[in-house]
């Protein structure tokens, strides 16, 4: 038979057990709710801004080729690039062609283009730094052709050449 303090241990049992067991039960439920959501979607607009590119610029470094005669020597033909932006660009190369061709000052008589030849430069494909960026040697070279006909035309003439980057 039981005695009256072991029913009342019994008893004390119970509460504490209910007393621990309740709680953790409501925060159990509670758990699960605060894991519970919504779903959704949405969509929105910004804007960024880019930067744009400037010309580069190309000057001829000395020495010029000069004292050039039919069926005469190659002469270099060098150059720098100059990037007038502080970010870099973009330059894949340079390209030289013939301008004016002048004796005095004035536009030359039987002297052309076609009385000289250009080697093109080597490719740069390179992203330059703001800053300049010399070529020398460039690969680039010009020599007067032998075109086997009077090139009177073209004694003391001055060979404005022509750069193009790209």
């Amino acid at each position: 038979m039981a005695t009256k303090s072991s029913v009342q241990q019994r008893r004390r049992s119970r509460r504490r057990a209910a007393l621990v067991l309740v709680p953790t039960v409501a925060g159990v439920f509670v758990a699960g709710t605060a894991f519970a959501y919504w779903s959704t979607s949405g969509s929105g607009t910004g804007t960024s801004s880019t930067g744009t590119s400037t010309a580069v610029t190309v000057t001829q470094l000395t020495p010029y080729p000069a004292a050039m005669v039919p069926g005469g020597a190659d002469q270099a033909i060098n150059f720098t690039v100059t990037n007038t932006l502080t970010t870099n660009q973009y330059v894949a190369g340079v390209l030289i062609g013939i301008g004016p061709i002048t004796v005095g000052g004035s536009p030359a008589v039987g002297c052309t283009a076609s009385d000289f030849a250009i080697t093109q430069p080597n490719a740069i494909n390179a992203d330059l730094t703001g800053g300049p960026h010399d070529y020398n040697p460039s690969g680039a070279k010009i020599h007067m052709v032998n075109a086997l006909t009077n090139q009177d035309g073209c004694k003391n003439a001055t060979v404005n050449l022509t750069f193009t980057a790209s």
